[in-house]
């Protein structure tokens, strides 16, 4: 079973859960692809804190994950080990490719020791797990993910745990995709994606149970907003306890609970076909 929950030893330990890596192959990792990580503790460079519940946390070491694979066309790569990366909620698939170079990508569903992968810049190849190419020769159905907006930039969309992206069409120069949130979009066929669907699909379903396991994760405690004064929230003030006479939202005034933060104004608006929608208020973002 992916997750695996504590028997009731204490009031933390009641309602945890962990994941239980039943796919982690390698426990350590490749030294040659680490890179050292500086916390900020949500401070600019004069201190202030501008991100709010930000600090702390367990010290980490950062992961290069190779999401262009543009240097490795047609260079066939094997799975040596699929391992934990603390940067980001999927597993980390290493990969030695023919001509000895290590490289670590986001590690796709059912993908584990000794499977070979392959990426190809202009020709199809075959749509199996792990396999990069340009949506131009997936054929239509598929689940893909790691998905590029611009051409060569590199994979921006469908990179968390269990994510994925639908081809469900492709006309002319674009390709529409359907994504996990119920958004559907035009991207240029000359994008590249890797088929299939990201690892570790029950990361949503762990529990932490307690304040410090939040605490070990960088993650600080959060004033509610009304019972701040009226200078430092907008919900905040009055004689007593009140509602706030207004949806929540933020220090800034930002809705909390589905106000839409896009600019109407930006270029790729053109490209999206159907707008997310939010699950709690029903209203389009």
């Amino acid at each position: 079973m992916p997750i695996r929950i504590y028997k009731p030893t204490s009031a933390g330990r009641r309602n945890a859960s962990v994941n239980a890596f039943a796919e982690v192959t390698k426990n350590s990792p490749e030294r040659s692809l680490l890179a050292p990580k500086k916390k900020t503790g949500g401070r600019n460079n004069q201190g202030f804190i501008t991100m709010r519940g930000i600090g702390g946390g367990v010290k980490q070491l950062y992961r290069k994950i190779d999401f262009r694979r543009n240097d490795r066309n047609g260079i066939e790569g094997t799975v040596v080990g699929v391992e934990y990366d603390p940067n980001r909620s999927c597993f980390i698939a290493l990969v030695r490719y023919a001509d000895g170079v290590k490289r670590y990508i986001p590690c796709p569903q059912g993908v584990t020791d000794g499977t070979k992968i392959i990426a190809s810049g202009d020709g199809p190849v075959e749509p199996t797990p792990g396999n990069c190419m340009p949506l131009a020769h997936i054929p239509t159905g598929l689940s893909v993910h790691c998905v590029e907006l611009i051409p060569g930039r590199g994979a921006q969309m469908c990179r968390s745990a269990g994510t994925y992206a639908r081809l469900s069409n492709k006309e002319e120069q674009y390709a529409t995709l359907v994504l996990p949130s119920g958004e559907t979009r035009k991207v240029h066929i000359s994008c590249r994606a890797t088929i299939g669907q990201v690892s570790n699909p029950d990361h949503r379903l762990r529990r932490l149970g307690k304040a410090g396991m939040s605490r070990k994760l960088g993650i600080r405690p959060i004033t509610r907003g009304m019972a701040k004064s009226h200078h430092a929230h907008p919900l905040g003030g009055g004689s007593g306890r009140s509602k706030g006479n207004r949806p929540p939202c933020g220090p800034t005034g930002v809705l909390a609970k589905g106000g839409g933060t896009r600019d109407r104004k930006k270029h790729s608006t053109k490209l999206i076909i159907r707008r997310r929608v939010s699950r709690r208020f029903g209203q389009k973002k």
